[in-house]
């Protein structure tokens, strides 16, 4: 059996159409999935990357993608009233409900559709209250003032950057990254075992000389 560690952040369209999927794309496959949030914010800012929202002609395409890829591929997706925003107080709700920095499907699946269904404010303190609710019987209860969370998102993030990751959605396997919705048919054919991964060409991409200047 392959173990998959499911880097995400809730407020990526693409992780949410990732999770939604993953099952489909894997199904027949011997596998288990591990769900951990890590704030995107930072993976972004370790790489000087400004993200799709940070160029305005790229943000309008990227959510007229996503929109589409909802539609085209029956997953409810509607973007929330504002985006992007500040997801942590999000990823602290989820991790309120972990001991160890993963999440439970259930968990990742109530979270990601406060975001993505229903076109509202993601952070509205109303809808904050009522996702609480929803999330109250997963919670720790040792971890009242939310240390715990914060910490457990931190470290999650911090051993994805050195781990590799740079965005999410990522799925990290037998030490090899995926990255994007787009890679889970990458990422199956790694999991059945398709001889072009133990290869030279997934090291020889890698490798290729920089042409400009850094």
């Amino acid at each position: 059996m392959k173990h998959i560690v499911f880097h995400l952040d809730f407020v990526s369209p693409y992780a949410w159409l990732a999770f939604e999927r993953l099952p489909e794309a894997l199904e027949g496959l011997s596998h288990s999935v591990e769900y951990r949030p890590v704030l995107l914010g930072a993976l972004l800012k370790q790489h000087a990357n400004p993200g799709p929202a940070g160029i305005a002609p790229k943000r309008d395409w990227t959510y007229r993608h996503a929109v589409w890829l909802g539609h085209s591929l029956g997953v409810g997706l509607q973007m929330p009233a504002r985006h992007p925003f500040n997801p942590l107080p999000l990823l602290r709700q989820a991790l309120a409900c972990s001991r160890d920095g993963s999440i439970n499907r259930f968990v990742a699946g109530t979270v990601f559709r406060h975001v993505w269904q229903g076109g509202h404010d993601a952070l509205d303190a109303e809808r904050l209250t009522q996702l609480a609710a929803e999330l109250e019987p997963q919670l720790q209860p040792d971890d009242a003032d939310g240390a715990c969370a914060k910490a457990l998102l931190r470290g999650n993030t911090e051993a994805a950057i050195a781990r590799g990751v740079f965005g999410v959605p990522a799925f990290e396997v037998d030490g090899k990254v995926f990255w994007g919705y787009d890679s889970l048919p990458m990422l199956r054919a790694c999991l059945e075992g398709d001889a072009w991964f133990e290869g030279p060409d997934w090291d020889a991409a890698a490798s290729v000389a920089q042409g400009l200047p850094v």
